[in-house]
């Protein structure tokens, strides 16, 4: 009789040949892309550094694509949007000390987004180890405690042998839900030193699944199969769990009118009858959400954005799934379950009882024309023209990646992503500087469609050198830089607190000029013009740049003591 804990893989004649003879020259480098091939990796991103130069030489005896941007951060960026577009854990090489440190703005927001990345740092000699102060370069006492509070996981490395197992269990911590970052460090002594651990040719690194209780998702089922105004609040995690086909069927069934929150735009169709779309920062959508009986939360926290600022307060019940632990029932009592989106949506796809509604499209219509109403009533006109110009020129299939600017404020209520996983942004950790490194990174995982990226001036400040990397790799990038002068989110945050802004302003280089001087086509449009030049920019093979000078307004808020409805 055979169990399963006596199975054990057999070697191909060919994996034996090559352990029993391992080629000449390798070294801890070695292990560490030979892992990553052998968990199914194929592109790579980072900076090279003294300390990792075991990892770098290593690549050129593999098959990895390496994609080397020109700063850690913005390394991070494109690592990032490479796993929110394939869901592979997307490698990422760095060296010790300072350049580790400089992606840590990008790895806090891969974990407030659960964007899967699998971080490579160096480390200092094994010999400066153990917290005395040797005076290495790039030395610090306690390198790993930099990311443990960031990281989902913490990997380390102190002998070659070593290195295929802490590498494999990271990936596998990345990729089980919640997605996240995970940091691997390994000494540069190991990585740089002969080896003669045999060929890594295959490792078996499958996520763990999350399913939910049997004793939960009956409950909830029964709550929303009785429900007279059930609604659901559709998050991030209905996206990366590939859930939005179960979204869409378990909406129907229910007759349950969907709001999608920004991380999770894509995971409903804009015009469905039962699309609330996803405007959150609105009053009117947040009485709608507090009016539900039953409110169902798929693959969200309910935070800050998500909850109109906190002020949402629902007063029926309350059923959440979620994957990460710490975010449920964290900011309101509900019915918890702790679990994989897709496996939760489709557990309630099994038990639900169908709803009969006739009203639930038209409550759904009679919201979003109070929406518009609100707006459209504050002279927004260029605002809206511009988002639509924009949604008018992408492409369908194509992926936008949004940095925090005014624009990307609006097209987080009022942008049509289209379909799931096509709309991204830095509002989980809410740094400047992703759109545009995050959409090299989209374009690195798939060449075949372009990407679009949209920046502010301020945020672009922080992605120029990036353009050397969108020319030296070719990649079908189309940034548009909205040129308002200065930070202008913060101008008005400062204006309408203070009466005037400090410190918002900017000296900024011409665009246009700076793209073209890297070998980048520039082109300098306007409001009217920018459908079209976008289009065509869009259109053209390769990088691309589109500035458009304009100063927008934010429509006004909902969540303040202003009496705005």
């Amino acid at each position: 009789m055979t169990h399963d804990h006596d199975l054990v893989l057999r070697p191909t004649e060919a994996q034996t040949a090559a352990a029993l003879n391992p080629p000449a020259g390798r070294n801890g480098g070695d292990l560490v892309v030979e892992t990553l091939a052998g968990l199914g990796a194929t592109t790579v991103f980072g900076l090279p550094g003294q300390h990792a130069l075991g990892m770098f030489d290593a690549l050129r005896r593999s098959a990895l694509r390496y994609v080397g941007l020109r700063v850690e951060n913005n390394a991070g960026f494109a690592a990032d949007a490479y796993g929110r577009i394939t869901g592979e854990a997307a490698p990422l090489l760095l060296s010790t000390g300072p350049g580790a440190l400089t992606s840590l703005a990008a790895l806090h927001e891969a974990a407030a987004a659960s964007a899967p990345v699998l971080a490579v740092s160096s480390q200092i000699p094994t010999a400066g180890l153990g917290g005395g102060r040797h005076g290495y370069l790039h030395e610090l006492p306690d390198q790993s405690a930099s990311f443990r509070g960031v990281v989902k996981s913490v990997h380390t490395v102190r002998t070659q042998s070593q290195i295929p197992s802490a590498i494999a269990a990271a990936w596998r911590s990345a990729l089980t839900a919640p997605h996240g970052p995970v940091w691997v460090e390994i000494p540069q002594d190991v990585l740089l030193a002969e080896t003669s651990v045999p060929v890594v040719t295959a490792v078996d690194a499958t996520p763990d699944e999350l399913p939910p209780r049997p004793e939960l998702t009956a409950v909830a089922a029964d709550l929303l199969s009785r429900a007279a105004r059930p609604a659901i609040i559709a998050g991030g995690g209905v996206v990366r769990s590939d859930a939005a086909g179960k979204l869409r069927q378990l909406a129907e069934t229910l007759n349950a009118p969907v709001v999608t929150t920004y991380g999770g735009k894509g995971a409903f169709p804009w015009q469905h009858p039962l699309s609330l779309q996803s405007w959150l920062e609105d009053r009117h959508t947040t009485d709608f959400l507090e009016d539900a009986d039953v409110l169902l939360v798929v693959g969200s926290g309910l935070g800050e954005l998500s909850s109109n600022y906190h002020t949402f307060k629902p007063r029926g019940r309350v059923v959440q799934i979620e994957a990460d632990l710490g975010k449920l029932e964290s900011n309101h009592p509900a019915l918890g379950i702790h679990a994989d989106a897709r496996l939760a949506l489709q557990a309630l796809l099994e038990t639900v009882t169908p709803r009969a509604d006739d009203t639930a499209a038209g409550r759904v219509r009679e919201l979003l024309a109070r929406v518009a109403e609100r707006i459209a009533g504050q002279g927004l006109t260029l605002e809206q023209d511009v988002l639509a110009s924009v949604r008018q020129a992408l492409p369908a299939g194509s992926p936008s990646f949004w940095d925090m600017t005014i624009l990307a404020y609006w097209a987080w209520s009022a942008f049509d992503a289209e379909a799931p996983n096509l709309m991204h942004s830095a509002q989980g950790a809410g740094g400047l500087g992703y759109g545009f490194p995050a959409a090299l990174g989209a374009a690195a995982a798939d060449p075949s469609r372009p990407v679009l990226a949209v920046s502010g001036d301020g945020g672009a400040l922080y992605s120029v050198a990036e353009l050397a990397t969108a020319k030296q790799y070719d990649l079908p990038v189309t940034w548009l830089v909205v040129d308002d002068g200065g930070y202008g989110i913060l101008r008005e945050y400062m204006t309408d607190a203070f009466g005037e802004a400090t410190a918002t302003e900017l000296t900024r280089p011409d665009y246009v000029a700076l793209a073209e001087s890297f070998g980048v086509p520039g082109t300098r449009t306007t409001p009217e013009n920018l459908a079209a030049d976008l289009a065509k920019a869009l259109a053209t093979p390769g990088p691309s740049v589109v500035v458009l000078p304009a100063l927008l307004r934010m429509f006004a808020p909902t969540h303040l003591d202003s009496g705005e409805r």
